[in-house]
C-alpha cells in the first residue's frame, strides 16, 4: 500500500485517491492475503476517503471477479464513503473488469476503460468434477453419513441427481437476480441493450462495452484525472497490504502450496476472459 508522496503533503495541490482492486475476489482468511475481500480493503478504502485536499476516488480494477458476498461488500463500503464524503468515484478498468470486477466497477459514477479491456461477465457460474466413476473402478465406496436429507450438495464422489442440480440453480439465479439489481440501480439509463443479452454472462471489449452502455468511454486513469483537476494532481494510493517479506522468502511447505494453487486458481480466472 502506497501512500501520499512528500510533494502532494507540501503543496496545495488537488489528490486523487487511487484504490487498487486487482486479483481475485475471495472470502478472507487462510494465507490469501492479497485477495481482494471487505476485510482486506476496508482500510485502504477508508484511507483513500481521507486524504487531504482529495478531489476525487479513482478504483484501478484488474479482476476476473471471485465470491459475489465479497464483491458487494466492498462495493457498497466504496458507495457509502462516497456519499458521506460527498465525493465522486471513476472506476477505470484495466485488462478486466468481468464478473465480480465488474460489480466492483459499478461502485464508480462513471466506468471507464481501455478499448481492448473486457467488461461483463454479468452472471454466476459454478464448476466441479464428478469422481464417482472412478471411485468405482479402483473399488472405493464412498460413505457420508448426514443429519438433514438435504444437507449434501453435489457430492463430487457421488452421482449427480437432478434434483441437487435444481437447487444449486435456484441458488445460483437468487445470486444473479442481486448481480442485475445491483447493475440496473448504477447504471440505469445508460444501459443500451437488452437486459437478455447484457445479463447473459457474455463478456465484451471495452469499445463494444460502451457502445452496450456498461462503461462511459475510453480514458486512462492518470491522463483523464490531470484533465480533470490540472497538470499538479497528486495521487495517493491504496491497496491490499501484501504478506510481510519474510513469509514470501521463507515460505513452509504448506504456504508454498498454497501460493501455488493461488496462482493456478487466478491465471485460471484471467485465462477466461483469453488474458
Amino acid at each position: 500500500m502506497a501512500g501520499l508522496s512528500l510533494p502532494g503533503l507540501l503543496t496545495r495541490s488537488p489528490v486523487v485517491g487511487v484504490i487498487r482492486l486487482a486479483g481475485l475476489i475471495s472470502p478472507p482468511g487462510g494465507l490469501r492475503t492479497g485477495a481482494l475481500s471487505l476485510e482486506t480493503m476496508a482500510e485502504p478504502i477508508a484511507r483513500a476517503f481521507e486524504v487531504r485536499r482529495l478531489a476525487e476516488v479513482a478504483l484501478a480494477i484488474n479482476s476476473p471477479g471471485g465470491s459475489p458476498v465479497q464483491s458487494s461488500l466492498i462495493a457498497q463500503r466504496i458507495r457509502a464513503l462516497a456519499e458521506e464524503k460527498k465525493v465522486r468515484v471513476t472506476s477505470f478498468v484495466q485488462d478486466v473488469g468481468a464478473s465480480g470486477g465488474y460489480w466492483l466497477a459499478c461502485a464508480g459514477d462513471e466506468i471507464l476503460c481501455d478499448e481492448s479491456s473486457i467488461l461483463g461477465s454479468i452472471g454466476v457460474v459454478s464448476a466441479g468434477f464428478g469422481f464417482a466413476r472412478a471411485l468405482a473402478r479402483i473399488g472405493v465406496e464412498r460413505r457420508v453419513y448426514t443429519a438433514g436429507a438435504r444437507k449434501m450438495l453435489l457430492d463430487p464422489f457421488g452421482p449427480e441427481r437432478e434434483e441437487e442440480v435444481a437447487r444449486l440453480r435456484a441458488v445460483q439465479a437468487d445470486i444473479h437476480e442481486s448481480f442485475k439489481a445491483w447493475v440496473r440501480s448504477r447504471r440505469g439509463d445508460r444501459l443500451r441493450a437488452s437486459e437478455e443479452e447484457l445479463f447473459s454472462g457474455e463478456f465484451w471489449t471495452g469499445r463494444r462495452a460502451v457502445a452496450l452502455g456498461l462503461a462511459d468511454g475510453i480514458g486512462e486513469l492518470r491522463a483523464t484525472m490531470r484533465e480533470r483537476h490540472g497538470e499538479k494532481v497528486r495521487f495517493a494510493v491504496f491497496g491490499a497490504p501484501r504478506r510481510p517479506f519474510w513469509t514470501r522468502l521463507f515460505p513452509g511447505s504448506d504456504s508454498l502450496a498454497q501460493a501455488a494453487a493461488d496462482i493456478i486458481a487466478e491465471r485460471a480466472a484471467f485465462a477466461r476472459y483469453g488474458l
